[in-house]
C-alpha cells in the first residue's frame, strides 16, 4: 500500500517577495563633480554616520586639457567629448532629483582663455552650472578628503593630490592636537586653511603649493623626447626643480610621526601593480602603505615593459597607460624629497571632499559639524 500523500506535497511554495530597498530620500542626497584636466568624476552620496554612502556613480577621460599646453585654448573636441559626459552626469542627478550639490572645475578652465566660454556653453546645453575653484580649495578638500586615512600617531602630515593639470602638496603640523581628535582636526579644515579662533583643537597648515604641472600637463612638456628611459629622467627632474620653492622643514628631518598621504589615480595604480590586482579592488588599495622600495619596484617595471608593454598590462588600464610616467616621474621626485619611506595610498579626493565639505558644513555626518 502506498504511502499517504502529505496534503500540500508537490504543490509549489508561495513565494516569499524581498521587500525592493527603499530608494533614498533625495532630500537627503548630495552630489560632487570634479571637472579635471584629463578626467569628468561624479559622485552622488547620502550621509551614513560620520561617513557617506554612494548611490550613483561615473568616471569619464574626456581629456578637456588635449592641446591646452601648446594653444591656450580648450579644443573643439575636447570640450564637445566633455559636454557629452556632462549630460551623462546631468540625467544621473535628474534621475536620483539631487538638490544638494557642488560641480567644480580645476587647473585647465583656470588656464584656458576660453574657459568662461566653455562654462556657460555647458549651462547652455547641459543645464550645469561649473564653478572654477581657486588652487586653494583644490588643495583644501583634497586634504579633508583623506582625514579618515590620518593616523593618531600623526604629527607632521604631508597631503599630495597629483592631477591632470596640477598637482597640490599641502603640509600640516598637528602637534599641538590630541592623538585622538587629529582625524578630525583634518576635517575642520573645509572652513579655510587660515581659520580664526576655534573651539576646537587646530590642525595648522605650514604651507601649501599648487604646482602647474599634472600627469596630462608634464607628459605635454616632454612629447618631443623619444627615448622612454631619458623622457621619464627629465619629467621627475623638471617636476623636483618646480618644487624648491616648497621645503618647510628642509632644515629639519621630520620625526617618526611625518605620513605622506598620496592621492591620485597614478598612486592607486601603482598600488594595483603591487598588490597584481588585474582587476581593480578599491577595497584592497584605499589605505594600503607602500615603502618608498616597493613603489620604485614598480616604477622600474613600468620602464622595462616600454610603451607597448605598458598599454597591454591589464593592472594600468587603457585610460591610465599614456599617463601612468608622468604621474610616476612626480611620484618617484616627491619621495626623493622627504625622508620618508612609507606613502598611505588613498583612493579618494576632490569629489570626496566636496562631499565632506557639504555634508559638515549642513551638520549631517555623526560628530559634526566639524
Amino acid at each position: 500500500m502506498a504511502p499517504k500523500r502529505p496534503k500540500g506535497a508537490g504543490a509549489f511554495p508561495k513565494p516569499v517577495e524581498s521587500p525592493a530597498p527603499k530608494p533614498p530620500d533625495p532630500s537627503e542626497l548630495y552630489a560632487a563633480l570634479d571637472l579635471g584636466t584629463n578626467s569628468c568624476r561624479m559622485l552622488i552620496a547620502q550621509p551614513k554616520g560620520n561617513q557617506f554612502h554612494v548611490v550613483d556613480s561615473f568616471s569619464k577621460s574626456v581629456q578637456l586639457g588635449s592641446g591646452l599646453e601648446s594653444t591656450g585654448r580648450l579644443s573643439r573636441g575636447s570640450m564637445r567629448r566633455t559636454i557629452q559626459a556632462l549630460r551623462i552626469c546631468q540625467q544621473k542627478l535628474k534621475r536620483h532629483k539631487v538638490r544638494r550639490m557642488r560641480l567644480v572645475a580645476t587647473e585647465a578652465c583656470r588656464r584656458a582663455r576660453n574657459a568662461k566660454e566653455f562654462i556657460q556653453q555647458v549651462r547652455r546645453e547641459t543645464g550645469l552650472q561649473l564653478e572654477i575653484i581657486e588652487p586653494e580649495e583644490e588643495a583644501r578638500l583634497a586634504v579633508i578628503s583623506c582625514a579618515p586615512l590620518v593616523s593618531t600617531n600623526t604629527e607632521q602630515l604631508l597631503v599630495v593630490d597629483i592631477g591632470g593639470g596640477s598637482t597640490e602638496l599641502v603640509w600640516i603640523d598637528m602637534t599641538k592636537v590630541p592623538k585622538i581628535d587629529r582625524p578630525k582636526a583634518i576635517m575642520r579644515l573645509h572652513t579655510g586653511f587660515h581659520a580664526g579662533d576655534s573651539l576646537f583643537p587646530a590642525a595648522k597648515v605650514v604651507d601649501w603649493i599648487s604646482v602647474p604641472l599634472g600627469v596630462a600637463t608634464l607628459r605635454d612638456q616632454f612629447s618631443d623626447v623619444e627615448d622612454d628611459s631619458a623622457r621619464f629622467a627629465l619629467m621627475s627632474w623638471f617636476f623636483e626643480e618646480n618644487l624648491t620653492e616648497f621645503a618647510p622643514y628642509k632644515d629639519v628631518p621630520p620625526s617618526l610621526g611625518f605620513q605622506i598621504v598620496g592621492t591620485s589615480g597614478t598612486v592607486t595604480t601603482v598600488a594595483a601593480s603591487h598588490l597584481g590586482l588585474r582587476r581593480y579592488d578599491r577595497t584592497k588599495v584605499d589605505g594600503l602603505r607602500m615603502t618608498s622600495e616597493q613603489i620604485n619596484k614598480v616604477i622600474r617595471g613600468y620602464l622595462a615593459l616600454g610603451p607597448a608593454g605598458r598599454r597591454r598590462d591589464p593592472r594600468i588600464g587603457q585610460d591610465r597607460q599614456a599617463l601612468i610616467m608622468s604621474g610616476s616621474a612626480i611620484l618617484q621626485a616627491l619621495l626623493r624629497c622627504w625622508p620618508t619611506d612609507r606613502l598611505s595610498v588613498a583612493d579618494r579626493g576632490l569629489r570626496e571632499g566636496l562631499l565632506y565639505a557639504q555634508m559638515s558644513a549642513d551638520g549631517v555626518l555623526e560628530g559634526g559639524p566639524f
